[in-house]
């Protein structure tokens, strides 16, 4: 029995030794391969939100995982270096990095735009009744009817014209006859008088000063007046009759030379920028559809067209031939031209929301983001106006991939770029939110919804503006189930979904495929 006892006291003692022997710390070399064997990590390129412990494929563009390892803290120096990344001789090879130097090229961009054709104002005459009377007779009978300066259009009979005829006839015999026989004074009244029948011809009725002298040399009163075309061009309105009475003032033909026209183009805003005074214009109609023809840019409306968001240019076209006709539609192309301007190739080129990005070689496989403003844009190279100097050397293929690194360089709360995407708070792991207070959002969608996260009022509309900044079949579409919406989603452009939260509560949003999903908190106010 004592034996027994005393085996139980011993096993007991052995397992306490074990169970501290179990508790002690490993050696090393054992913790440092366990902790390498934890920071393995795999995450997408194109997709730096898919992270898996595991070598895979990308669940969102098929793309196989690449291995990383979890950020450790940086120090305030590493932080300010967040936006480089640097990758070795072979993963340049596998991302297929690309560089080219900047250079000066001579650019050309053409803007397209659509125009009417309107006749040229300095070139325009309105005819109006100088008093009343009847149409006697119409020399251009017929809308139309082209005319020359100087040709009669019509006569118009006045009692009024013949009375002022027989006043002044009157005074000059009385003038006349009268002649050296009265006093200065008196032979000053007389003028008076003459001059004033003379005056109210002129001014009142029209009359020409060679129609006056004709008046005075043959003394035969005419009971209508001539009016002759003031310019040289086409009858393009005609509103009166033979035998019509008109009162002073109404319109009774309108003239236009056509030989010069206008043609109003509207132009979008954001090409606004391109279009100076004396740009070359070349317009092509339907009409003629093998025949180009040229003008120039005479004047830019300094408002904009509230409701089509486009700014009205007027052009001034030659017409000799006359197959420009007002209210023709016209399709025009306005050149620009660049030369000796920096450009870099199109493709190096990065949409980051409202920004435009680039990557520069800063020393060997060593690349860093840069902000630049373009201008003229064409297929294959872009002109910048600043961010660039000559001579530096920017990625032109790969750099997506380079984002993506920058990005996964970054511990989880951030990232390299964060400047690009929407202002957000972080929230849950994986998740940031914004609460909107001016009515507009914007969601970055590149490989996530960046907010994922929304607080609106109820009852208050909500302008989501979505910029895709990748092409992923996954992203094509964002759908609102409880909705009803499904919008497709351009990639590198923004698409605006308005909506008003009738009642409070969540409503979710997803991609096409149902994997990327977002959500909006609907509260009360």
């Amino acid at each position: 029995m004592k034996s027994f006892i005393f085996f139980l006291l011993v096993a007991f003692i052995a397992g306490l030794m074990g169970g501290c022997t179990a508790d002690s710390p490993k050696p090393a070399s054992e913790v440092s391969a366990e902790s390498a064997m934890q920071q393995d990590v795999y995450t997408c390129p194109m997709h730096p939100s898919v992270i898996s412990d595991r070598p895979g494929a990308c669940p969102v563009c098929g793309m196989a995982l690449v291995k990383k390892s979890t950020q450790r803290d940086l120090s305030e120096q590493e932080l300010d270096k967040l936006q480089r990344v640097s990758l070795s001789p072979a993963q340049r090879v596998v991302a297929n990095v690309a560089v080219s130097i900047v250079e000066r090229h001579n650019l050309t961009k053409e803007i397209n735009a659509v125009g009417v054709v309107d006749y040229a104002e300095p070139l325009q005459a309105t005819l109006a009744a100088r008093f009343r009377g009847r149409i006697e007779k119409l020399h251009a009978s017929f809308t139309g009817t082209n005319v020359r300066k100087g040709d009669p259009l019509f006569d118009l009979y006045s009692p009024d014209l013949i009375s002022t005829e027989q006043e002044l006839l009157l005074a000059l015999r009385v003038s006349q006859s009268r002649s050296g026989t009265v006093s200065p004074t008196e032979a000053a009244s007389q003028n008076q008088i003459l001059e004033s029948s003379r005056n109210r011809l002129r001014i009142h009725f029209g009359m020409t000063e060679e129609q006056i002298g004709e008046l005075e040399r043959s003394g035969i009163v005419r009971p209508y007046l001539t009016f002759y075309a003031p310019l040289s061009g086409t009858v393009v309105r005609k509103q009166i009759v033979e035998g019509q009475y008109v009162d002073e003032g109404a319109i009774l033909y309108q003239l236009a030379d056509l030989s010069k026209v206008w043609i109003h183009l509207d132009v979008y805003e954001q090409d606004l920028r391109h279009v100076k005074v004396a740009q070359t214009v070349r317009i092509h109609v339907d009409a003629y559809p093998n025949e180009v023809f040229s003008g120039k840019v005479s004047f830019i409306d300094p408002v904009m067209n509230p409701d089509t968001r486009t700014i009205r240019v007027r052009t001034e076209f030659a017409n000799h031939s006359g197959k420009l006709k007002p209210q023709m539609f016209v399709r025009a192309q306005i050149q620009e031209t660049a030369t000796r301007t920096l450009a870099v190739p199109s493709s190096a080129l990065l949409s980051m929301g409202n920004r435009t990005v680039v990557w520069i070689e800063v020393d060997d496989n060593t690349y860093e983001p840069r902000h630049v403003v373009v201008g003229i844009r064409t297929p294959s190279v872009t002109q910048i106006l600043s961010g660039l100097a000559g001579g530096e050397r920017v990625v032109t293929t790969g750099g997506f991939l380079l984002d993506s690194e920058s990005l996964l360089s970054i511990p989880a709360a951030g990232g390299a770029h964060t400047d690009h995407l929407p202002k957000t708070s972080p929230s849950a792991a994986g998740t940031s939110r914004v609460e909107i207070s001016n009515g507009e959002v914007n969601i970055l969608v590149k490989g996530r919804y960046t907010p994922d996260l929304i607080r609106v009022k109820k009852g208050k509309p909500v302008k989501l503006h979505f910029f895709r900044d990748e092409k992923s079949i996954c992203t094509e579409e964002i759908v609102f189930e409880e909705l009803g919406i499904r919008e497709k989603l351009p990639a590198f452009k923004t698409t605006t979904i308005t909506i008003t939260p009738s009642k409070a509560g969540e409503i979710h949003f997803s991609c096409g495929m149902n994997m990327l999903h977002g959500k909006i908190i609907v509260m009360d106010e």
